[in-house]
């Protein structure tokens, strides 16, 4: 008899409700472990329309209840940060460095947000008797989860499981998107558009990484005032009618001499400004495209003139075992800003309030708490 959790589980039609799932004892390279808290971000929401039966949730921390007998990285009572990027560590990619583009596990490059080996055993998680999916191999919205060893990323630190659990994605990805793939150079400029909880990790990889100038870009004028906390140096508020950032990115040169910055990040994931970062840019200039945007736009090619590069990075080059250590050794040290990020905690009951929340573009980051 498996332990009896409660759980988000979506329909796979755009609804959710809170119910109970069963989760059984790991196998031999698997992890049982007790959530205590998951962050939420806009591809949870995305989730809602996967067409299938899953648990909710790729963001989170909690402490080891149970390990199979061939795990060696973590033991009973660890607290562990959860990786849903889970790598296989032999494939070409994995090989390459690349593990979180891994051919194998990853739920992205290998399964199309589907089933992969870098999911624990199907059976061990189910819902009225039938087997159940965790969101991106992890399902973090509930009391229990059952997870490969590779996703778990032992926690050293006495920092609040909160802000321990918004590490797994959207810190890393904006963080990851300045430091692991753009590798923004001391004295350079950047500019981050939209600043949501991506955009304000953004800014902080930025700030860390000693950008001189640091320019951030919303609608929403109280989220550049907390962009501002976060590390900007300059702020542009944007006209929601402005087609494509035309004019900030004009207000952009206005600030770097005329040319444009080293670096511009898109953390918006709206398909009408994934060319937007391009034309912020000096030539030579590197634009990336961070918040994953999945469908057809269309370029102006004069906005690549001249020598221009465009990369879009998945979860900002994440290699757990490596960057989580470094963003942890960072946050004690004074220098990444989490707690202050997470503006309400809710119970997960109070999930659909939550979304909402995050919708209305509420919060810099909500996290679900479990007692």
């Amino acid at each position: 008899m498996g332990i009896l959790s409660k759980a988000a589980i979506s329909n796979g039609k755009g609804g959710f409700k809170i119910d109970t799932i069963s989760v059984e004892d790991p196998k031999d390279d698997e992890v049982l472990v007790k959530i205590k808290a998951a962050g939420l971000c806009h591809t949870d929401h995305d989730s809602l329309t996967w067409g299938k039966p899953i648990v909710l949730g790729h963001e989170g921390a909690g402490i080891v209840e149970k390990v199979g007998k061939s795990v060696k990285n973590v033991k009973v009572g660890d607290k562990v940060i959860l990786n849903w990027a889970t790598p296989c560590m032999t494939c070409h990619q994995c090989q390459d460095g690349n593990q979180h583009i891994c051919e194998t596990n990853s739920p992205v490059t290998a399964g199309g947000n589907g089933y992969t080996p870098g999911h624990a055993h199907l059976e061990g998680t189910t819902f009225k008797g039938e087997a159940i999916e965790r969101s991106f191999n992890i399902g973090t919205l509930a009391e229990y989860t059952l997870v490969k060893d590779v996703a778990c990323v032992k926690l050293d630190s006495q920092m609040p499981f909160s802000s321990a659990s918004i590490i797994s994605c959207g810190v890393m990805t904006g963080y990851g998107s300045v430091v692991n793939s753009a590798k923004l150079q001391a004295g350079s400029s950047a500019v981050v558009i939209g600043t949501g909880g991506v955009g304000l990790n953004a800014i902080q990889g930025a700030r860390i990484s000693g950008a001189s100038k640091i320019i951030a870009i919303d609608i929403n004028p109280e989220r550049l005032e907390m962009a501002t906390k976060f590390g900007a140096t300059h702020t542009i508020l944007a006209d929601k009618n402005d087609k494509g950032l035309a004019n900030a990115a004009l207000s952009v040169k206005e600030l770097t001499d005329g040319r444009g910055a080293d670096y511009a990040f898109e953390c918006t994931a709206i398909p009408a400004l994934g060319a937007a970062p391009l034309a912020m840019v000096k030539n030579a200039g590197t634009a990336i495209q961070v918040s994953g945007i999945e469908e057809e736009i269309t370029i102006d090619m004069r906005l690549f003139e001249w020598d221009k590069i465009y990369i879009n990075p998945l979860y900002g080059g994440c290699r757990p075992e490596v960057d989580f250590p470094k963003l942890v050794n960072l946050y004690n040290k004074g220098d990444l800003m989490l707690d202050q990020m997470i503006t309400r905690t809710y119970p997960l009951e109070n999930l659909e309030q939550a979304f909402r929340d995050m919708l209305d573009g509420k919060n810099a980051k909500g996290v679900i708490v479990f007692e």
